[in-house]
């Protein structure tokens, strides 16, 4: 269930012996896409690292995962369709940008990103997904990246922030994109749409 304000999330539950173990968004986005694509349910997942993990609290161990200290917690996906009508999913993180950072889409399903906590209020149980849309100056990234490491780049005049289910965006130039810290291609258009729910993870 989407958890609501001031609802506890989470529950005592150990990992079943048969189940996966990944240290990484980007191996548990495979996970999902993999059962995506094969039309098959994916059961609950043990998580040892990665930002998601970072978000939910971590640390961990393989070995807490199968003890009565072991807890799950449901956690949204976000479904990507991109220019050629793909449907790709994310975990934790959405990038599209320029080269530079000049001009980015950036989507956060947890907080952090590349060490940075650049969703500052983003949730992996919510049912919505942060989306930050930055127009800036060169002079202005660095000083940006600078104030995520501690989340304190937000309120800024250059990144509009918005909480949704459900995104839709056009590029004037096309974009490189990466999800959970993959590189993916390059875009110019892309549409999200929060899953909730959707997987459960064990730490």
């Amino acid at each position: 269930m989407t958890i609501g304000k001031g609802t506890g999330w989470g529950t005592p539950g150990l990992l079943p012996v048969d189940a996966p173990v990944v240290d990484s968004d980007s191996a548990l986005r495979a996970l999902v896409e993999r059962a995506r694509h094969d039309g098959a349910i994916l059961g609950p997942v043990g998580l040892t690292g990665g930002s998601l993990w970072t978000t939910m609290g971590g640390p961990t161990t393989v070995g807490r995962l199968r003890t009565d200290e072991a807890m799950r917690y449901p956690i949204d996906v976000v479904s990507v369709v991109a220019d050629d009508n793909t449907r790709r999913w994310f975990v934790g993180s959405l990038v599209a940008r320029t080269r530079f950072w000049t001009n980015a889409l950036v989507a956060m399903n947890g907080q952090f990103l590349d060490g940075r906590r650049v969703g500052v209020r983003a949730h992996p149980g919510d049912g919505l997904v942060d989306v930050y849309d930055a127009s800036l100056a060169l002079a202005d990234v660095a000083k940006v990246a600078a104030r995520a490491r501690h989340g304190t780049h937000l309120p800024h005049p250059g990144i509009h922030e918005r909480r949704v289910a459900e995104w839709e965006s056009k590029f004037d130039r096309s974009r490189t994109l990466w999800l959970d810290g993959e590189r993916v291609g390059r875009i110019r258009s892309i549409r999200l749409s929060v899953e909730p729910d959707a997987l459960t993870v064990v730490i």
